[in-house]
């Protein structure tokens, strides 16, 4: 396993992967793996320098998707449905936890879904911060809260949301 570091609006980030991208996380967040003694930072590797670049380009308000190759593989069968599923969240928009569950076809598994989101590998770039409380609470983020309420901001969700829309 290899991993880098790279900066952001809101706080130094980790990434880490080989030939595709395992893990961006926040430094410091909830579940952000302990770095094993057989890793080796290396930040040449080409999908670290384009998870950096489109990451800089996603806080600059230039972009809204990311395209980078991602390994899920660390997760449940469960987790990476979950994953897939959050993926699929469109930029300014948020659903709840069991809305979330229905679309794994998991309507019972709101608190597992609620967990697999907790746990997701891919901060930003797999898009948990758009997963709110049914009452559109802002709810839960391993980043903390202050990123989750800045990232749906950067996104134009937080405002359309405090009107009503």
């Amino acid at each position: 396993m290899r991993y880098t570091y790279v900066n952001s609006p809101l706080g130094p980030m980790l990434l880490t992967g080989s030939d595709a991208l395992c893990g961006c996380y926040f430094v410091g967040q909830r579940y952000q793996p302990e770095i094993a003694a057989d890793w080796r930072e290396d930040g040449t590797l080409p999908v670290f320098r384009q998870a950096a670049e489109q990451l800089a380009s996603y806080f600059a308000g230039e972009a809204r998707q990311f395209d980078l190759p991602l390994d899920l593989s660390a997760g449940t069968a469960f987790q990476q449905r979950v994953w897939r599923a959050i993926a699929s969240i469109a930029p300014g928009a948020a659903i709840s936890y069991r809305q979330l569950a229905d679309t794994v076809e998991a309507p019972r598994a709101i608190r597992a879904a609620g967990s697999a989101t907790g746990r997701n590998p891919l901060s930003v770039i797999i898009p948990c911060h758009r997963i709110v409380g049914s009452d559109g609470s802002l709810t839960g983020y391993a980043g903390g809260l202050g990123r989750k309420t800045a990232l749906l901001t950067l996104e134009g969700y937080l405002p359309r949301h405090a009107r009503g829309e």
